[in-house]
């Protein structure tokens, strides 16, 4: 997702199965339109900051005002406290009406019971299911089972790359394989400068890397059954690979081992890092001052070859999708927000200013989706991304294993070994904090 969450520690552990039986926002029960003039919602920070999506938003909510007369009242929550906020709401039944969620959350938040579920007869009335693409409805909650939301933004990981670093070290192409990021990493690094940018101590950031390397080693951290599986063979090496940047190949700098809040795409706009890994970064870039020709984007590396399915996968799929709490006091209101917000228009002109892809394919096509910043993602999504375990744990997931990523971060920082024993040790741990059935 945009400006990639620190994740929400304390409530991330919070048993779920309080919320299973709870609902949020409005009042409650299963819904009502008690104040049909009026909604709430909140928005997760998709740009550089809190100011800049009000600016961006509050015109279109004007404009849905004007069409409906349903006045909508916008808080933009910070990513580090969005899904606290949530879970809180969904526990004490005080929230919004509408909300954004990290799509990797969907399974997670369904699991509260508090969220509408969206069937056919709800998707119609936003214009059919068959409006988004394939991909980022598969990151709307559990299989076989009505979504918990609706794709509102989509993102992929790439590779962005600072041209002038990659001339002035004589690299001629941005590498397309790990082995070729190392590379080229050893020729860049020094001096004070470093190859490549991490944030680790980001959780979710964490998890989205280990992730797409799990599956170019043919690991899923869950079994087909929904169980944790964070210590297979495939799950270790992914995560060891991870680590080992800063550990072994020394490509990573070890004070990247503290960041959480994008630090590392201030040290790429600085020039004191020539790539990141990172989900839709040109809108930030250009807030941070670099200019557009400044910098190149390309697929995130994989092992050999061409980003594919399977262990050619080089990114989740990331991205904000929009969920309307059951006992809204104005479902009816709610539905036509949806519907406002993933319309044609609104889809182009809020992805754009994100730079974002359209999960609506009429808006997806226009051609200020197919321009350097994001035509890679956009093929990205289409061909080599694959959605994170869509399960109830999902969200114990990204804060037990992320946080001992973040631990292996810290020992490479240190100066202490990190080992395939080490590592597999501190998975061990985490799925033995994942709760148990």
């Amino acid at each position: 997702m945009r400006s990639i969450r620190a994740a929400a520690v304390g409530a991330v552990t919070m048993s779920l199965a309080l919320a299973a039986s709870a609902c949020g926002g409005g009042s409650s029960g299963g819904g009502s339109n008690d104040s049909p003039k009026e909604l709430t919602y909140w928005a997760s920070n998709q740009g550089a900051s809190v100011e800049v999506d009000k600016k961006v938003l509050q015109p279109e909510l004007d404009k849905f005002e004007k069409e409906t007369g349903i006045k909508v009242k916008l808080e933009v929550v910070p990513w580090s406290d969005l899904l606290n906020r949530i879970l809180t709401a969904t526990t004490s039944g005080q929230g919004p009406d509408i909300l954004n969620i990290g799509n990797t959350w969907s399974a997670s938040l369904q699991a509260t019971g508090a969220l509408l579920p969206w069937d056919a007869k709800n998707f119609d009335k936003i214009g059919g299911k068959d409006r988004f693409v394939e991909s980022a409805l598969g990151s709307t909650g559990v299989e076989g089972q009505d979504p918990a939301a609706v794709p509102l933004y989509s993102m992929a990981y790439a590779l962005y790359y600072n041209k002038q670093m990659f001339a002035d070290a004589g690299v001629t192409k941005p590498p397309a394989t790990w082995d070729e990021l190392v590379e080229t990493g050893k020729k860049i690094s020094g001096d004070g400068k470093w190859a490549l940018g991490a944030e680790g101590s980001n959780l979710s950031n964490n998890i989205h890397q280990v992730f797409v390397l799990g599956k170019q080693h043919g690991a899923d951290f869950f079994t087909a059954d929904g169980k944790p599986d964070f210590t297979s063979e495939g799950a270790v090496a992914a995560v060891k690979q991870y680590v080992d940047l800063m550990a072994q190949d020394k490509v990573i700098a070890p004070g990247n081992a503290e960041y959480a809040q994008n630090q590392s795409l201030s040290d790429f706009a600085k020039g004191k890092t020539a790539m990141v890994l990172w989900q839709t970064a040109s809108a930030t870039f250009k807030t941070m001052g670099m200019k557009e020709d400044e910098w190149g984007v390309a697929p995130a590396p994989v092992a050999s070859g061409t980003p594919g399915a399977g262990q050619a996968t080089n990114s989740m799929v990331a991205g904000i999708n929009m969920a309307v709490f059951k006992n809204t006091d104005n479902v009816d209101g709610a539905t036509k927000f949806v519907k406002f917000m993933t319309s044609d228009a609104e889809q182009k002109i809020l992805n754009e200013a994100y730079g974002s892809i359209p999960p609506v394919k009429a808006a997806q096509s226009d051609p200020a989706f197919n321009t350097q910043a994001t035509a890679v993602l956009r093929e990205t999504l289409a061909t080599s991304a694959a959605a994170l375990p869509q399960v109830p744990d999902e969200s114990q997931f990204e804060t037990a294993v992320g946080t001992a990523v973040k631990e292996l971060f810290a020992d490479a920082a240190a100066g202490r070994a990190v080992t395939a024993e080490s590592v597999k040790e501190k998975l061990a741990k985490a799925q033995q904090q994942m709760p148990t059935k």
